[in-house]
């Protein structure tokens, strides 16, 4: 079998003769191989669970990088903008978006190297960056609450924007932003990317060309915006108003998993296509923020216009898109063209975010339940529970709690991120304490490694403490930083103290076989799976417990692993 696409062909295809069930009964082994197969048929289009093989990866960089940019053309930026600078001034408020940035790109970088590089997802990266095979289970959990939380925030825009223009009750209108996306996340990858690609130029003329229009038109409105002193007052530079808009900025930290669920699929690395692919990876990974920066930035100019110019009435409208950009239509065109546009251009954007928080969610859901369970449901069945809790955050409507639901999650979402690429730059390239290679397999890695585990436990909670008040009201805005400073030093301490002896469980996964072509990309040599009969690339596989009858090695695959629920699959560990 020449790559992993061709077993969409098989139905229930076997294990060779005598393979797998050396050593275990005739129903385990069936039962096994069955859920094996099953997950591999599932995982085709996403790869969940698994390093994403070269034979899969035939896009440009450049549509990686469009696909990865075009799940970022959601409007919750706008409302987030906004409501920070309504609370805070737009001094401040600028000041917070301009620190949270600066933190999310320094944060995603590594990571998103690592993905691309390496062509694992970030719970695959989190395993071997401190956290262990069980270990990253949490930070899934961590994740998948981001996606659903921001699937209702969209969800919710999307809904003001149907009552608006077309009079549908928001509750209606909540179901029908929920139950549009899941026919278009059955399939992975391929229909993203089509989706990402063919949507993205309208989108952009219609969200670009009314703030073009406002500065031409309005050269006012600038002054305006600068002058906005926000509920406060004062107007002037105050640090702890901008602690508490960066925390709310910071708690789109997590947003780097969604660029990495596309740039995992980037080609490998060679000296034809170096430029693009860092400008790819640069553009598509932290540079994400740059993008998010802006529309924060936009979205408060426009509310301010709102506010200053047109009704000071408005505040009460002005942190949703839909009016935002409706306002500014009408100053343009038509009432009727300009209700039209605004309700596209929220249905867009709702859609273009949407599939990717329920595709990313769904991958994280599956990935802790089969982890744990070492059941494979099927990843659609977590798309369903993903927008489900979705949904019934839209009923409660969470909108009008958006600064509090952000700042308290951004808490998790810091310890999580910045844990993680505190391992890699540190631990792995400075101090060389953890192995440089990322490592997610079963049985190469500890079930739970204190140095990212503990790091991330401690810093969120010491920064939620201070995020609720515990510790003051003095200190309590400026926990994104203990957050940020915990999840910072934490792993070089523990690691140092750990002695890095808990990363890795193996150091031989028993595979003669280089990890690594000449250029330093993974392999795309197969071997063929002993569970499922199916041919797997190099990076996926390891050396399997049980020999082969005539006494020689079999290979499993990491799917197949994940699925073994005895554990006899997996090779013992090396002191």
């Amino acid at each position: 079998m020449g790559n992993d696409t061709e077993t969409t062909q098989l139905l229930e295809p076997a294990a060779p003769a005598g393979a797998a069930d050396v050593g275990r009964s005739p129903a385990s082994a069936m039962a096994g191989n069955t859920a094996a197969v099953n997950a591999t048929k599932e995982s085709l289009e996403d790869y969940t669970l698994r390093f994403a093989p070269r034979s899969y990866r035939k896009w440009s960089a450049g549509v990686v990088a469009t696909s990865a940019l075009g799940g970022i053309a959601y409007l919750a930026d706008f409302s987030i903008g906004a409501n920070i600078g309504i609370s805070y001034g737009t001094v401040n408020a600028i000041l917070g978006i301009v620190v949270a940035a600066v933190v999310i790109f320094a944060t995603g970088f590594p990571l998103a190297y690592y993905a691309a590089r390496y062509n694992i997802d970030l719970d695959l990266i989190t395993r071997g960056s401190g956290f262990g095979y069980y270990g990253s289970v949490v930070t899934n959990v961590i994740f998948a609450t981001f996606t659903f939380i921001f699937f209702a925030l969209e969800g919710s825009i999307m809904a003001q924007g149907l009552e608006l223009g077309l009079g549908i009750p928001q509750w209606m209108g909540y179901a029908a932003s929920t139950v549009i996306i899941i026919p278009l996340v059955i399939y992975g990858m391929n229909t993203l990317a089509k989706l990402q690609v063919w949507t993205t130029p309208l989108w952009l003329l219609l969200m670009v060309v009314p703030v073009g229009y406002l500065l031409v038109s309005h050269p006012e409105s600038i002054d305006s915006f600068f002058a906005y002193t926000g509920a406060t007052g004062d107007g002037g530079p105050n640090l702890a108003s901008v602690m508490l808009a960066a925390g709310v900025c910071l708690s789109l930290m997590a947003q780097i998993a969604e660029q990495i669920d596309y740039l995992r699929f980037m080609p490998p690395r060679t000296d034809a296509n170096r430029a693009a692919w860092w400008r790819a990876v640069i553009l598509a990974g932290p540079g994400w923020v740059i993008f998010g920066a802006i529309k924060q930035i936009v979205g408060l100019f426009i509310a301010i216009y709102l506010i200053a110019t047109l009704d000071p009435a408005a505040s009460a409208t002005a942190n949703e898109p839909v009016h935002q950009f409706l306002g500014v239509y009408q100053e343009m065109m038509p009432a009727w063209l300009a209700m039209t546009l605004a309700v596209v251009l929220v249905v867009i954007s709702q859609i273009k975010i949407n599939v990717t928080n329920a595709y990313s969610g769904s991958l994280a859901w599956t990935n802790s339940f089969t982890r744990i369970t070492k059941t494979y449901p099927g990843r659609m069945v977590f798309v369903v529970v993903n927008l489900l809790i979705a949904l019934v955050l839209m009923e409660a409507n969470m909108f009008d709690f958006l600064n509090t639901i952000l700042g308290f999650y951004a808490n998790c979402a810091m310890a999580w991120v910045v844990t993680v690429a505190s391992d890699i730059a540190i631990n792995k390239y400075l101090l060389k304490i953890s192995p440089k290679v990322p490592e997610f397999r079963r049985g190469m890695l500890y079930a739970v490694n204190p140095v990212g585990f503990v790091s991330m436990l401690v810093s969120a909670g010491v920064s939620i403490a201070v995020f609720f008040g515990a510790f003051g009201s003095g200190i309590q805005p400026y926990s994104p930083i203990f957050a940020v400073g915990l999840a910072l030093v934490l792993p070089l301490v523990l690691a140092v103290l750990t002695r890095g002896r808990f990363y890795l469980r193996r150091f031989d996964d028993g595979i003669d076989l280089p990890m690594f072509d000449a250029d330093g990309n993974p392999s795309d040599a197969k071997l063929t799976c002993h569970v499922t009969g199916l041919e797997f690339e190099r990076p996926d596989m390891v050396r399997s417990a049980q020999d082969a009858p005539d006494g020689g090695p079999q290979y499993v695959s990491s799917l197949a692993l994940s699925t073994d629920k005895t554990g006899e699959l997996v090779l013992p560990a090396q002191k």
